[in-house]
């Protein structure tokens, strides 16, 4: 089964809280979003975007430019079904991460739990090199991971772990390192998984 087939089935046969990385609340990122001060207007993209409600946040504080990249069509119509009218304020596109050709320069990069599904090289290579590409200079990325204290799977597929270091490694050539955080996720299974998240500034 290819990646993309993976996501389609999850999100064709699960329900938002049958998943580990369910949260209603994106907390985390919503507290580093505020710290940057970022505008109304602020280019945000969020990837591997699925269920999460962070768009759902983003729109209610009054931002307005706002892209989801995920690679299952079948995630993105659940979200936009949430939306209901809301969703025409939401740039969706449908794509593996990997084949991502951005179009335009984006002020803020998130990434929760979608980063840590490149387990070779160069597929971890090629994501830099794409994330390069679509940050503004002085543009912000923030991506969550598992730890090196954290899960090794993640929906049954391996993931790679990270520590501040081993990510700042991935980045440094386009990227100055802002600060890094572990936190425990609480699933809703009752499980707990140690994720590390890091802020990077664009050179």
């Amino acid at each position: 089964m290819s990646q993309k087939e993976h996501w389609e089935n999850v999100f064709a046969t699960k329900q938002e809280t049958e998943v580990s990385w369910y949260q209603k609340s994106p907390k985390t990122s919503l507290d580093v979003i505020s710290k940057l001060k970022l505008s109304k207007d602020a280019k945000i993209i969020d990837i591997g975007g699925g269920d999460s409600y962070l768009v759902d946040a983003l729109l209610a504080l009054g931002y307005t430019n706002i892209t989801l990249l995920d690679i299952s069509a079948n995630a993105i119509d659940r979200i936009k079904n949430r939306l209901g009218d809301k969703a025409h304020q939401v740039t969706f596109i449908v794509s593996d991460i990997l084949d991502f050709n951005p179009m335009e320069t984006y002020d803020f990069w998130h990434d929760r739990a979608s980063f840590h599904f490149q387990t070779d090289d160069n597929q971890i290579a090629r994501y830099a090199t794409i994330v390069a590409s679509a940050v503004a200079k002085n543009g912000h990325m923030v991506i969550g991971t598992f730890s090196a204290n954290g899960p090794k799977k993640c929906s049954g597929l391996d993931i790679t772990q990270y520590s501040e270091a081993k990510m700042n490694a991935v980045f440094e050539n386009h990227f100055d390192l802002v600060n890094c955080f572990v936190e425990d996720h609480v699933t809703p299974f009752d499980t707990v998984q140690n994720f590390i998240f890091c802020d990077f500034v664009k050179k």
